[in-house]
């Protein structure tokens, strides 16, 4: 008899998903998931009717195998098979995919993926980190509840890898990849350097000590700002670029002379 009951909590799992739909508060529209309910919401034509379903407010699910609507669970109240091996009441989260070893988050009010183990919440930055990044990343105030810089898409609930940069400016993953791939070494949220950038730091030296400035430009000089160590210094011009006389970073700004107290 137990087995009988085994066989009937995991009856029609087939590959990875879930066993149910819900069927969306807001709307009263039934969707496979959230996601499936916001990308279709986004594309209706008035866009005072567009929204996004909040996963708490979902209290109806219906089983995909015996279309039972019912209050939310793990088991259907009618057939009795599992609507998915990893279940969450607090999100009204479903799924089979057990290997993602998912966790929900107090801290962060939702459900995550890598395993319990293998992350920390940050209460400064507001978000779970890998815990490699434990006492080793700077902590920046909610540096997860915004848009990434790149793709704008929200970073604290995306379903994509996340980094934390040196800055402790977050963005994608990928989208860190593609800036570096073109060129792009600066936070854009920022400016600070996202890279050891000594060795280029270096090539510009030897640069401009074979770039001879025309002698009207000669001995100019400009205050600049700079963006790696937010230092402010009156340096010779180049044009090439203006060294930071404090952490020797070519990545500066001009900016106007400081006003002296009167």
């Amino acid at each position: 008899m137990e087995g009988s009951v085994n066989e009937r909590l995991h009856f029609g799992k087939i590959g990875y998903g879930r066993r149910c739909r819900i069927r969306a508060p807001c709307c009263n529209e039934i969707y496979s998931c959230r996601h499936c309910h916001n990308e279709a919401a986004s594309l209706l034509k008035n866009p005072f009717d567009r929204h996004e379903l909040v996963r708490q407010d979902v209290k109806q699910v219906i089983c995909s195998v015996c279309d039972t609507e019912q209050p939310v669970a793990q088991v259907c109240t009618n057939c009795g098979v599992k609507m998915g091996e990893y279940f969450c009441n607090i999100c009204k989260f479903f799924d089979d995919d057990v290997e993602k070893e998912q966790f929900h988050c107090d801290d962060c009010g939702i459900c995550r993926v890598g395993g319990r183990d293998n992350f920390f919440h940050c209460k400064k930055c507001g978000s779970c980190y890998a815990v490699g990044l434990h006492d080793n990343h700077l902590c920046v105030e909610n540096s997860m509840r915004h848009h990434c810089p790149i793709c704008y898409e929200y970073l604290f609930d995306s379903l994509k890898d996340v980094i934390v940069m040196k800055c402790g400016h977050t963005m994608h993953h990928e989208c860190y990849l593609e800036m570096i791939k073109n060129d792009k070494y600066c936070c854009p949220i920022c400016s600070k350097s996202v890279i050891d950038m000594s060795k280029t730091w270096k090539r510009i030296d030897e640069e401009i000590e074979a770039t001879v400035m025309p002698q009207d430009y000669r001995n100019r000089k400009v205050w600049i700002l700079c963006n790696d160590c937010n230092d402010t210094t009156e340096v010779y011009f180049h044009i090439l670029g203006q060294k930071c006389g404090h952490c020797r970073s070519y990545n500066t700004r001009t900016v106007a002379p400081p006003v002296l107290p009167q």
